[in-house]
């Protein structure tokens, strides 16, 4: 059946219009008028509703965690307009979940602020020091934690770190806010809140610890090191497929008797593993089916490799061959012989087993959901960020391959793929409008490649030393030079028709 279609006159979604909403729509059955906060998140975007103040509403459906309340925030002006829509609705959120045997929809509430998005982050600071708030997550993608081009590490001499550094009392980024915030807190004698990412990125606590610890030594040495040994900042592992919203969404959830103004779809799966590593108190996330535990990293390497690694294949040639969504390209012949033997081949055997899964059993979980075609999640929104991306979720697979002296030829095809797709122009002669932050770099580098294919993977910032490999240098040049010169489709026969390599 089409929601569309048989449309209803929907309820405008607020707190006291949540009784009127029609039967099928899950509700919370708390009173938020006895919800206060104790969580602060940065980066307020659909992944976070559908995922970390999911976890945050079950509990409190279950009597618990009252006092976990979310308070949101934006540091950038592009935040303001989810702000604004936002607040028109008591910051609830109707999540739509998308199972190929059914719709459903709920009402989630764990959210009861947005705070103002100001240039020198006074609210902000304000409210991350109130002792209230025990927790500050962030999800401000894989690319915001400002990684020095050549070496990954925190990037001292950005300009707005360098600005958040001489003006620690008023600062740009959302780091800065933290440490002018645990500044205040050492102050009034309050510990330090935890700071946790859930962001993409294998050891994500580190990496959010080396940021606000690094840009407070270049300020105040002394409350560097209070916040190194006295904060906390665990790992992470989070994972649930959450498209973009579009009108279509909109109408879904109005279809469903609910005019909200920012619906969130997803799909029938999630999965938030978190080091039990914390410096003040904690909800109780594991009667919710929140993973805790000492030993983040082999989650976090399977899920980035796999899953997120996944998605790259799929989505740079997808976008080549105007191949709309994922799903598409799960049912596309050639992607899908291209995916399977780059993973089961390349990536599967660097993977080790998590308790209760192995890297194949993940594998198919993963085959699963991305074939789920109730979800319409773009390959242009997969292919995003390729800049970060691919460092992120492929390169680490392509060096431990390198390393174990396994092929390469897969891998080597997916960044031939992306560089193929920052050409900007589909094999279709359409063209892929701008999808990364350093566009218009990558494009001019893209095309100056189709003559020279190693001016590509020259580019350090990404390929760091792999520009020197030369098992992965002629394999890419190959690649590229058969896509250029057949199309992406002749490319993945003459890989697919390729024996494995044996050890």
């Amino acid at each position: 059946m089409d929601p569309v279609a048989n449309a209803k006159p929907s309820v405008r979604l607020r707190r006291d219009s949540l009784s009127d909403l029609p039967e099928i729509v899950r509700t919370p059955t708390y009173a938020r008028s006895d919800l206060t906060p104790g969580i602060v998140h940065i980066g307020l975007g659909n992944f976070h509703r559908a995922h970390q103040a999911w976890y945050i509403h079950q509990l409190m459906q279950l009597g618990q965690a009252h006092d976990w309340a979310i308070i949101g925030a934006g540091v950038r002006s592009y935040d303001a307009n989810m702000r604004e829509r936002l607040l028109a609705q008591d910051c609830l959120t109707t999540l739509i979940e998308l199972d190929p045997k059914g719709m459903s929809a709920e009402v989630i509430g764990p959210m009861i602020d947005y705070l103002p998005i100001e240039d020198d982050n006074t609210a902000l600071i304000r409210t991350m020091a109130d002792p209230a708030i025990r927790i500050v997550s962030l999800t401000v993608t894989e690319g915001g934690y400002f990684p020095d081009a050549d070496t990954d590490a925190f990037d001292t001499d950005h300009a707005d770190i360098r600005h958040d550094a001489e003006n620690p009392e008023q600062p740009r980024t959302a780091f800065g806010a933290m440490v002018a915030a645990l500044r205040q807190r050492r102050t009034n004698g309050l510990k330090p809140f935890t700071a946790l990412s859930c962001d993409n990125l294998q050891g994500n606590g580190g990496i959010l610890r080396n940021c606000v610890v690094g840009l407070a030594r270049l300020s105040d040495p002394d409350l560097a090191d209070w916040i190194d040994q006295n904060g906390a900042f665990p790992n992470s592992m989070v994972d649930c497929i959450v498209p973009a919203t579009t009108e279509e969404v909109v109408a879904q959830c109005r279809a469903l008797g609910v005019d909200d103004r920012a619906p969130v779809t997803h799909e029938n799966f999630r999965q938030w593993v978190i080091e039990d590593n914390f410096c003040a108190e904690r909800p109780p996330l594991e009667q919710v089916g929140v993973t805790l535990t000492q030993d983040v990293h082999s989650y976090e390497a399977m899920k980035l490799r796999i899953l997120n690694g996944g998605h790259q294949l799929l989505a740079n040639v997808g976008e080549i061959l105007n191949v709309p969504t994922i799903s598409d390209c799960m049912q596309d012949p050639d992607i899908v012989a291209f995916f399977w033997k780059v993973q089961t081949e390349e990536i599967l055997p660097q993977v080790e087993a998590v308790p209760g899964t192995t890297a194949a059993e993940y594998l198919e979980l993963v085959e699963r959901r991305f074939s789920n075609d109730t979800i319409h999640d773009t390959t242009r929104r997969v292919a995003f960020d390729g800049s970060s991306r691919h460092p992120g979720f492929l390169m680490p697979s392509l060096r431990d391959a390198l390393a174990s002296g396994s092929s390469v030829n897969g891998l080597a095809l997916a960044e031939a793929f992306w560089c193929r797709m920052c050409a900007g122009i589909r094999e279709d002669g359409s063209e892929i409008a701008p999808n990364d932050p350093h566009w218009e770099h990558l494009q001019k580098t893209a095309l100056a490649s189709k003559a020279n294919p190693i001016l590509w993977i020259e580019q350090s910032q990404y390929f760091g030393d792999l520009g020197r490999d030369t098992q992965f240098t002629d394999a890419f040049s190959t690649w590229l030079a058969a896509i250029w010169q057949r199309g992406c489709r002749e490319a993945i026969a003459d890989f697919t028709a390729l024996e494995p390599k044996s050890h």
